[in-house]
C-alpha cells in the first residue's frame, strides 16, 4: 500500500494528515501558495472533538467530552444521576404511545425532543458508534413523540453522562481489531 493522504474540509475549517512527512509538506506548500491559509499547527480540538496522540504507543484517541457536557447543560441533564445503558432492555416504542388527543399534542410541544436527538446523532456519528443503534430508535418519533419516548431520552442522557469521559481510540496494528474499553 502507498503512501496516503487526508484533506477534511468543514467551511473554513480543514486538517491535513499523511503517512509521508514528505507528501504532508508538499500538500501544505502547494495550498499556501494558492490559497489565502493560517497555519494552526497541530490539531487538539475541533468541531467539538478533542484529539490526544501518543506517538509512542502509535495512538489516537477522539474524545467529545466538552460537547456532551454542553448537551446535558443544554437539556438540564447536567446533575442527573447516572446510567448503566442507553435504553432498558425491553423497552417498546410503539404508536400507541404517540399522543391521541389536543391535549396530550399540547403537552409536549415544549419537549426538545428533536434537539436532543441531533444532538445524539452528532456524538454518535463522531465518536460514539456504541450508542448507533439507540439514536436509530430514538430518532424514529421525532414527529410523533409521547411523553414515554420523552423518559427514555432521560434515560438515554443519564447514560451519556456516565460515559461522556470514553474516547474512542485507534491503535497502530498489523491487524484489523475492533476493542472495547
Amino acid at each position: 500500500m502507498g503512501d496516503f493522504i487526508f484533506l477534511v474540509l468543514y467551511i473554513d475549517d480543514s486538517l491535513l494528515a499523511s503517512s509521508d512527512l514528505g507528501l504532508f509538506h508538499e500538500t501544505k506548500k502547494l495550498f499556501f501558495g494558492n490559497f489565502d491559509m493560517k497555519d494552526l499547527g497541530e490539531t487538539s480540538y475541533v468541531l467539538g472533538i478533542e484529539i490526544y496522540r501518543d506517538r509512542n504507543r502509535d495512538s489516537l484517541r477522539l474524545s467529545q467530552k466538552v460537547y456532551i457536557r454542553h448537551v446535558l447543560e443544554r437539556f438540564n441533564m447536567q446533575n442527573c444521576t447516572l446510567g448503566d445503558v442507553p435504553i432498558i432492555k425491553g423497552d417498546t416504542f410503539k404508536k400507541a404511545q404517540c399522543p391521541r388527543n389536543e391535549l396530550e399534542r399540547e403537552s409536549i410541544k415544549m419537549i426538545p425532543y428533536t434537539s436532543v436527538v441531533r444532538s445524539l446523532m452528532y456524538a454518535q456519528v463522531c465518536t460514539k458508534s456504541n450508542i448507533a443503534y439507540a439514536v436509530s430508535v430514538l430518532s424514529r418519533f421525532q414527529s410523533i413523540l409521547g411523553q414515554e419516548h420523552w423518559k427514555v431520552v432521560k434515560i438515554f442522557m443519564r447514560y451519556l453522562k456516565k460515559t461522556e469521559s470514553c474516547m474512542l481510540t485507534f491503535q497502530c496494528s498489523d491487524h484489523l481489531e475492533v476493542v472495547a474499553t
